[in-house]
């Protein structure tokens, strides 16, 4: 008797039928949970990211896999990559609101809390819940951006900070979408008791970490090494912002700006051996891997006063001493330290910053 004619036999071939269902489903369902790295429980480390993509956390807390302590100033967004099971810190970001023409910045401006540099950081699961907790745990939200693609999932999050001395109030919604691993995108808000922001600017803020010096533009590349050709000493250089008009554009439109590195992997890694260098070893570039970082915006929509800016150091930061004794330089010349995009502000402005394992070309055509 055939097989399937056997009452007995159907009834194992079903059972066997819906209990590989069930493992294929289970499988699926795990995958997709296991692709986020996010804290599940209170003695889980609260960072937010996708394996073999973008990671954020905020201080004290470090992003960098093995690091110990704070992971860096506070007042800053640590951003790193998760690749092959290790997290490598890759950049900073700061927020600059701009009030009457005044910069403030994150990182320096005096905590209410202690007076110290540093405004303090939280993260919520909403947006009204917006007071300071230093135990609570933000899990970040899970959702279903697109109707069209369901499978593509999205991890959202709220960053809030104390306010600024010139009373700007801005917070932050963050979110990362499984299918573009390696972009953060940040919203822009403003809580209501707020001044008025001109521009509220965030900046990838440690650029000379990653010796990034070239800069691609729609119809050049802009070196920095031959940008400040005549610049020697120990503090921040800056010259002139660039135009959308001169923005690289994808295809949909979207104005996109490009910075890489001008070494290879093999001079990145490699650290001076002179004994100036030996106390500045936190410097030296560590993933085995190089990254294409950008920031853009989405689609064709965005205010005419978008440009990108720049600007560049020729030693590595120390801590804004005035002693030129605690500074080195940048092995190879002059980088771009701090990298942005600049627009008139507006709630819900959003720019998406990128860290890609894909050359500029991979990226330009891919999108």
């Amino acid at each position: 008797m055939p097989f399937t004619n056997n009452p007995d036999n159907q009834n194992k071939l079903l059972a066997f039928y819906f209990a590989f269902l069930f493992t294929l489903l289970f499988n699926s369902a795990a995958q997709a949970q296991a692709k986020w790295i996010r804290p599940e429980t209170s003695s889980d480390k609260p960072m937010w990211g996708i394996h073999n993509g973008i990671v954020f956390c905020l201080w004290p807390n470090a992003v960098e896999t093995g690091h110990k302590g704070s992971g860096g100033p506070r007042g800053l967004i640590q951003v790193g990559y998760e690749y092959n099971g290790k997290i490598y810190l890759i950049n900073y970001i700061a927020i600059e609101p701009i009030v009457d023409g005044k910069i403030e910045f994150s990182e320096i401006s005096p905590s209410a809390t202690d007076g110290k540099w540093g405004k303090l950081m939280w993260a919520s699961d909403t947006k009204t819940n917006d007071a300071y907790n230093p135990v609570s745990i933000s899990h970040g939200v899970i959702s279903h951006p697109d109707s069209k693609h369901p499978q593509t999932e999205q991890l959202t999050l709220f960053v809030f900070m104390e306010q600024y001395l010139d009373k700007a109030a801005p917070y932050l919604k963050i979110s990362i979408r499984s299918d573009r691993p390696e972009e953060i995108c940040f919203e822009i808000n403003n809580k209501a008791n707020s001044a008025h922001m001109d521009r509220c600017a965030l900046t990838a803020t440690m650029g000379n970490y990653s010796r990034l010096r070239l800069l691609h533009l729609n119809n050049k590349v802009i070196d920095s090494r031959k940008l400040y050709s005549d610049y020697a000493g120990i503090d921040f250089i800056e010259k002139e912002a660039y135009p959308v008009t001169q923005m690289l554009k994808l295809k949909d439109g979207s104005p996109i700006a490009l910075a890489t590195q001008n070494e290879s992997l093999a001079q990145l890694n490699t650290w001076p051996t002179d004994s100036a260098y030996s106390a500045k070893k936190g410097w030296r570039y560590r993933p085995d891997f190089k990254l294409t970082q950008y920031w853009r915006k989405d689609g064709a929509s965005y205010d005419p006063s978008l440009q990108i800016r720049v600007n560049g150091r020729a030693n590595y930061w120390a801590g804004a001493s005035p002693d030129p004794r605690q500074y080195v330089n940048l092995p190879g010349g002059p980088a771009f330290e701090n990298f942005e995009l600049r627009e008139k502000y507006y709630p819900g402005q959003k720019f998406i910053y990128g860290l890609s394992r894909k050359s500029v070309d991979e990226i330009l055509k891919q999108q």
